[in-house]
């Protein structure tokens, strides 16, 4: 069966879908994958995909891109797209697609409940399914596969970038090394600098460098990072998407709230200390019992704004002192780094 994975964005949503891709696999069926420009990097050179079709951007879409791809998408034959984003717009690709069924959410799990109209086939999520990636693993059982708690993340190889850390690293900082992640994405989910810059003085005490990691625009408040650890920690080189997954799979813990680093970092089995306010860990926080996570929940939780308008500073709430607790209590439960399959 050739199946057709529409999952356009985000990096966090892309890795969370990739056990639905392991378990496709597994099952014997080829699949390709709809995606925008942003996330592509994840699945290029993927074994496990016959076809990586590009999405534009909204902000770049053209149409004669779009007729490129529809017509690419179409060749494929496929005979089921996966609609894993519950959005109007995934839907439509995945009834462009030509696909002779198309299987997504039903409304209440959809984030624009009535594009289910789009869909032909419409899943009723299972009480188990809580963590996100259970959500996408329960959108394969019309298709025979039973996959829940799967968590293999089939992640390119990437040589280049692997030698381009172990070069780099050496010089950055002294090993071993923890990440500090101190982007979100969203304001109502970023921990303020100075905090992460106590961290790293706290993690200094405790024999570990500390790499700032930072994305498009965050190079300002990494330095801030930098400026508040008192030399305890050291700005990373830019990365790409491939460079801060063997970056993570080197490092000896990571810090981060809710972003795609977090759970990239998950992915690879990095020990992790995640920061969350806002959005639900349960949902799509770490998913090994070893992690830890430090929360503050604003009385509007789960909340998905970007902004939030009522309770702007609930993530400045969180005490360094608590997250080096949790530093703590993740370094004595993983002596070495987890391993999932990749």
């Amino acid at each position: 069966m050739r199946v057709l994975l529409v999952r356009l964005s985000s990096i966090g949503d892309v890795v969370h879908t990739l056990p639905a891709l392991a378990a496709l696999a597994r099952a014997g069926h080829e699949a390709g994958w709809l995606v925008e420009p942003a996330s592509r990097v994840l699945l290029d050179g993927q074994p496990l995909l016959a076809q990586v079709a590009p999405v534009p951007a909204a902000k770049a879409f053209r149409l004669g891109v779009a007729r490129e791809t529809v017509r690419a998408l179409r060749a494929r034959r496929y005979d089921v797209a996966l609609d894993f984003q519950g959005l109007w717009k995934s839907a439509a690709w995945a009834r462009l697609s030509g696909a002779r069924r198309v299987v997504g959410f039903a409304g209440p799990w959809r984030r624009e409940s009535p594009s289910a109209l789009l869909v032909g086939e419409r899943v009723e999520l299972p009480r188990e399914a809580v963590h996100v990636i259970d959500k996408n693993l329960a959108l394969l059982r019309p298709l025979g596969i039973d996959a829940l708690g799967l968590r293999e993340f089939p992640l390119p190889e990437a040589p280049a970038s692997a030698e381009r850390v172990e070069r780099t690293v050496v010089e950055l900082a002294a090993l071993p090394f923890a990440i500090l992640n101190p982007g979100g994405g969203w304001a109502s989910k970023l921990w303020p600098a100075e905090s992460f810059g106590a961290v790293a003085r706290g993690l200094r005490e405790r024999g570990l460098s500390a790499v700032v990691t930072w994305g498009p625009g965050e190079e300002a408040l990494a330095d801030r990072v930098v400026a508040a650890s008192a030399g305890a920690a050291v700005r990373s080189f830019a990365t790409s998407l491939l460079d801060y997954v063997a970056l993570a799979r080197r490092a000896r813990l990571v810090v981060a709230a809710d972003t795609g680093t977090l759970h990239l970092a998950c992915a690879v089995g990095s020990p992790v200390v995640a920061l969350f306010g806002p959005t639900d860990p349960a949902r799509n926080g770490p998913f090994s019992p070893r992690d830890e996570v430090v929360r503050r929940v604003p009385p509007c939780s789960p909340c998905h704004r970007r902004v939030c308008p009522r309770h702007e500073g609930i993530m400045a709430t969180i005490p360094p002192g608590e997250v080096l607790g949790a530093i703590d209590r993740r370094l004595a439960a993983a002596p070495s780094r987890d391993r999932l399959a990749v």
